[in-house]
């Protein structure tokens, strides 16, 4: 499989695109029009090995939910992400067996090696 899952609205998702240019053969889920299911979180997590990987402190509902002075569980990390997009840390590439979570400058170098050799 071959996905990445992105915000449209995203300045930084969209200067990744443009980086990686991925190919046709990419699949590209606009987190906000099509929301994440439970399968793809889970097949996410399978990869990754935690939710907290996948969870984004940076979000504006983090900070006004108080979240970071709570002991959240990797199932609470799982239904934020369900609940609201802004929860997933993006984007998030899945080449075959490998993912690639979020937007440093190693993450974004690994994954152009890994999708353009």
């Amino acid at each position: 499989m071959k996905k990445i899952y992105h915000l449209s609205t995203c300045d930084t998702c969209r200067r990744i695109l443009n980086e990686l240019n991925p190919s046709s053969d990419f699949i590209l889920q606009d987190i906000k029009n099509e929301a994440i299911t439970t399968e793809q979180i889970e097949k996410m997590y399978d990869l990754a090995g935690s939710y907290e990987a996948l969870f984004s402190k940076r979000a504006r509902l983090y900070k006004e939910r108080d979240l970071k002075n709570q002991n959240l569980s990797e199932e609470d990390y799982k239904k934020l992400i369900l609940e609201h997009y802004t929860f997933l840390k993006r984007p998030v590439i899945i080449v075959k067996d490998k993912i690639f979570i979020g937007n440093s400058k190693k993450v974004v170098e690994e994954a152009t090696i890994t999708i353009n050799g």
